[in-house]
C-alpha cells in the first residue's frame, strides 16, 4: 500500500494536534506574550490549550474537535482513494461543525444560537472567543477536508488547488460575508428587532432613495439615483485619464513621463481630507478661483463648488491613479509582434491601435471601470468634504448609524442598494468579456518593438494628461504649504513648530525620547499597515488564479465574493465588524487583528482585479508545459506565473499598503486608545481645531508612503518579456554570418 502521497495529510494533522494540545484555546488579552509560564497554559481556566480544558477543567465539548483531528490522522494510513477521500471529509466536517457549534451556543445563551444551545444541553460555564489554538485546529481540519474533497475527484485531484479554493472561500466567508449578512439582515427587522419583511420594503422603496423629482421640479433625485449616476461618471472619467497616462508612459518618449511617474501616485498616497481640503482651498467660497474671479470679473462668490460637480471632480482626482496601475499592467503585456504584424500588412499607425492595441486593453479597461465605480459609490470621505447638499448612499448610511436618528435597519437597507449597484455592473462587466481572448504572453519567444502612439492619439493624451498633471502639483502645493505656516488664513508666517509638536524627538544620555505626539499612532499605523498590505497582495493574486485558470461550481459567487467588500461603504464595514466580531466565538474587537482583517478585505478586491487583467494575458500551454514537466501546481505558480505578475503585484501590494495607511471610514469604530491609527488622529485634530498639526502630520504620511512606494517598486522589480528596446537591432536586420571556405576533400 503506497502511502508517500499522504505526507501532507499527516503533516496538517500533526499541526492541529499540536495546536490543539500546546497553544491556548481562547483568546488570551495580552495575546500569546501574556502567558506566565507552562504552568498557566496547563492550568490556567482560560489560558489552557484544548487538551487542558478537557481534562483539567472539564469542558467536554471541546474534545470533539481532538478526536476528528486523531480521525484524520488515522486516515493517512490508508492509500490515496475515494474511500480515503469520504473518510478525510467526514472527520473534517465533523470537526468543524462540533467547533463552531460549541463557540457559538455554550453559555451564551443572550448572543449564541438557541437551537444549539438547547440541542448541546444546559451549561452554566462562559467561554471567551477562539484563540490560536481554536484557530489553528479549525484551519487543520478545512486543509484536511480540502484534501478529502481532491482524493474523491475534485479540482482534477490537485490537493494545492483543492487547498487554495477552501481556504480562500473560508476567509471570504468569515470576514466578508458573515460580517455584511449580519448587517445587511438588519433591514429585515422592525424598530423592536422582530423579523419584518414589509418594514424592509417599506425602508428600500422610499422615495428620498428613488425619488426623480428632480427631472420635474427643484426637488432633489433621490440618493441611489445620485450615487448611480456619480459612480458611472467617475468610472468612465478615470477609466479614461488612467488609460491615457498609461498609454504616455509606456507608449511615449515624453519628458511627461518622469513628471508622471512622480505625480500620478501621489493622490493614492494621500488622507483624502488632504485632497478635500486642497479644492476647497481652490475652489471653495474663499478659494483662489473665486477671488480671481471677483477681482478680475466681480463676480461673487458663490458655494458652486460643493455638490454634484465637486464630488466628480474629488473622486476622478483621487481614483484615476487606481486605474492607471491597472491599465499600466496590462499595455506593457500587450504582445508587440501582433502590432508588427498589423503593421507588415501596411495597416497604419492608427489603424493597428484601434483594431489590434485597443481590443487587447479591454480585459484592464473593464476592470478599471469596475474597481472605479466601486470605489465611487462606496466613497465616504469626498461626499462628506465636498458635496454639500448632494447626498449620496453612503453618507445617508453614515447619518443613520451614527446620527441623531440612529435607524440601523434604514442604514442596512441604503447598503442593499449599493450591494445590488456592484452585482450589476459586476455582471455586466463578466457579460462583456465573457468568451473573448486576449493572450498576448505566451511561451513563445517575442522580440517585437512596442509600437509608439500614433500622432493624435499622442497628442490627445498629451492635451488631457498635462492640465491635469499641473492641476494635481498645484492641489498639493497648496496642501503642503498648511503645515508650515504658522495659522492658515490668518498668519501665514514660515515655521516648522507643527513638525516639532507632532514629531519631536529629544536625545538624553539615557537614549532617544519620541516626544512628538503623533509618533505612537504612526508607529501602530505602520505595523498594522505593513502586517496587512502583503497578505492582502498575496490573497488577491491567489484568488485571481484560481478564477482564471480553475473551474468550479460557485465560481461566480466566489468571484463575487471578493469584490463585496467594494460594494459596502467603509463605514458600514466598520460597523458590521463590531457587530460580527463583538461576541465569540470570533472576538476580535479591540484587538490590531480586527483593524489588519478590516484592511486586508477591504482592499482585497483591488489585487483580484488587477491580477484578473493581468492573468487573461497568459497563455495557459506556461502553465501546462511547467506540470508536464514534472513541476507541482505551487511550484507553477510560484517560479513560473509569479515573475510575469510583477505589474499586478506591485500595484496590490502599493494599495494595499497606501490605502491602509490612508483609510478612514472603514476603521474609525474599530480603533481604541491602544490602536490609533494616523487617521484618526489627524480627525481628531481637525476637530479641535489644530489644522497645522494636522496638516504636518499628512505631509509627513505623504513622503513616508512615497518612500515606501518606491521601496515596493525596487523590491519587486519589473518582468522580463524578452522584448527588445526601441535601440536594439532587429534580428531580422543583422548581417548574415560570414561561411568558413569550403575545405578541399
Amino acid at each position: 500500500m503506497d502511502t508517500r502521497h499522504n505526507r501532507v495529510l499527516w503533516t496538517w494533522a500533526a499541526l492541529g494536534l499540536a495546536a490543539y494540545t500546546l497553544l491556548p484555546w481562547y483568546a488570551l488579552p495580552d495575546g500569546l506574550l501574556g502567558l506566565q509560564g507552562l504552568g498557566e497554559l496547563l492550568g490556567g481556566h482560560d489560558s489552557s490549550s484544548g487538551l487542558a480544558q478537557v481534562l483539567l477543567h472539564r469542558r467536554h465539548w471541546l474534545l470533539w474537535g481532538g478526536l476528528a483531528l486523531l480521525a484524520a490522522l488515522g486516515c493517512g494510513t490508508m492509500a490515496p482513494s475515494r474511500r480515503q477521500g469520504l473518510a478525510l471529509s467526514a472527520c473534517a466536517v465533523f470537526g468543524v461543525v462540533a467547533v463552531l457549534a460549541q463557540g457559538a451556543a455554550i453559555g451564551l445563551a443572550d448572543h449564541g444560537v438557541a437551537a444549539l444551545a438547547a440541542w448541546w444541553g444546559a451549561t452554566s460555564a462562559t467561554q471567551p472567543g477562539f484563540g490560536w489554538g481554536a484557530v489553528l485546529t479549525l484551519t487543520a481540519l478545512l486543509m484536511l477536508g480540502a484534501f478529502g474533497l481532491a482524493r474523491l475527484g475534485a479540482f482534477r485531484g490537485d490537493l494545492f488547488v483543492s487547498a487554495a479554493v477552501v481556504a480562500s472561500a473560508s476567509l471570504l466567508l468569515v470576514f466578508v460575508a458573515f460580517p455584511v449578512a449580519r448587517v445587511l439582515a438588519t433591514a429585515l427587522l422592525d424598530a423592536q428587532g422582530q423579523w419584518d419583511p414589509a418594514a424592509a420594503w417599506a425602508r428600500i422603496a422610499d422615495a428620498r432613495i428613488w425619488g426623480l423629482g428632480c427631472w420635474t421640479s427643484e426637488v432633489r433625485c433621490g440618493v441611489a439615483w445620485n450615487t448611480l449616476f456619480l459612480g458611472i461618471a467617475t468610472g468612465l472619467s478615470t477609466t479614461l485619464l488612467g488609460t491615457l497616462l498609461a498609454l504616455i508612459e509606456d507608449r511615449s518618449h515624453s519628458r511627461l513621463r518622469w513628471v508622471l511617474r512622480l505625480l500620478a501616485p501621489l493622490p493614492i498616497i494621500t488622507p483624502p481630507f488632504v485632497v478635500g481640503l486642497g479644492l476647497i482651498l481652490l475652489f471653495g467660497r474663499a478659494g483662489l478661483v473665486n477671488q480671481a474671479l471677483e477681482w478680475a470679473f466681480g463676480v461673487e462668490p458663490s458655494r458652486w463648488f460643493y455638490g454634484g460637480f465637486g464630488v466628480w471632480l474629488a473622486q476622478s482626482f483621487a481614483f484615476t491613479p487606481i486605474a492607471f496601475l491597472i491599465v499600466r499592467g496590462v499595455v506593457q503585456g500587450i504582445s508587440p509582434s501582433l502590432e508588427e504584424a498589423s503593421r507588415t500588412l501596411r495597416a497604419s499607425d492608427e489603424r493597428t491601435f484601434r483594431h489590434v492595441t485597443f481590443p487587447l486593453m479591454l480585459p484592464g479597461l473593464a476592470n478599471a471601470f469596475l474597481v472605479g465605480f466601486i470605489e465611487s459609490i462606496a466613497d465616504f470621505g469626498n461626499p462628506i468634504v465636498v458635496g454639500g447638499q448632494f447626498s449620496v448612499l453612503s453618507t445617508e448610511i453614515f447619518f443613520a448609524i451614527v446620527g441623531a436618528q440612529f435607524d440601523q435597519g434604514r442604514a442596512a437597507a441604503l447598503a442593499w442598494v449599493l450591494t445590488l449597484f456592484a452585482l450589476a455592473v459586476f455582471a455586466l462587466q463578466r457579460g462583456l468579456l465573457k468568451g473573448r481572448q486576449f493572450t498576448t504572453v505566451s511561451g513563445k519567444g517575442d522580440a517585437g518593438i512596442a509600437m509608439r502612439l500614433p500622432r493624435r492619439v499622442r497628442r490627445l493624451a498629451l492635451a488631457v494628461a498635462t492640465p491635469w498633471l499641473a492641476f494635481t502639483l498645484v492641489v498639493y502645493l497648496f496642501a503642503f504649504s498648511g503645515g508650515f505656516v504658522q495659522t492658515w488664513g490668518r498668519d501665514h508666517s514660515l515655521t516648522l513648530a507643527h513638525f516639532r509638536t507632532a514629531f519631536g524627538v529629544e536625545v538624553t544620555p539615557a537614549g532617544w525620547h519620541w516626544t512628538g505626539v503623533a509618533w505612537d499612532s504612526l508607529f501602530t499605523t505602520v505595523k498594522l499597515a505593513a502586517l496587512a498590505a502583503p497578505v492582502t497582495a498575496g490573497v488577491g493574486l491567489l484568488i485571481a488564479w484560481l478564477l482564471a485558470r480553475v473551474q468550479f461550481r460557485g465560481q461566480g459567487l466566489f468571484e463575487f465574493s471578493a469584490l463585496l467588500a467594494f460594494a459596502i461603504p467603509g463605514t458600514v464595514l466598520g460597523v458590521s465588524y463590531i457587530l460580527a466580531f463583538n461576541v465569540p466565538p470570533f472576538e476580535l474587537t479591540g484587538t490590531g487583528l480586527i483593524i489588519v482583517a478590516c484592511f486586508m478585505f477591504r482592499n482585497l478586491p483591488v489585487g483580484v482585479r488587477a491580477g484578473a487583467a493581468a492573468f487573461r494575458q497568459l497563455d495557459k500551454s506556461l502553465d501546462e508545459a511547467s506540470l508536464m514537466l514534472g513541476a507541482s501546481t505551487a511550484r507553477t505558480l510560484w517560479g513560473v506565473v509569479l515573475p510575469l505578475l510583477k505589474p499586478a503585484v506591485a500595484a496590490s501590494l502599493i494599495y494595499s499598503f497606501v490605502r491602509a495607511m490612508t483609510t478612514v471610514s472603514a476603521v474609525i469604530f474599530l480603533v481604541t486608545a491602544e490602536t490609533e491609527l494616523a487617521t484618526t488622529f489627524i480627525i481628531g485634530r481637525v476637530g479641535q481645531g489644530d489644522y497645522g498639526v494636522a496638516l504636518a502630520y499628512s505631509t509627513a504620511l505623504i513622503v513616508l508612503m512615497a518612500l515606501a512606494t518606491a521601496a515596493i517598486h525596487s523590491s519587486v522589480g519589473d518582468r522580463q518579456l524578452g522584448r527588445r528596446s526601441a535601440g536594439a537591432p532587429s534580428s531580422s536586420r543583422a548581417p548574415p554570418p560570414r561561411l568558413a571556405p569550403a575545405q578541399p576533400l
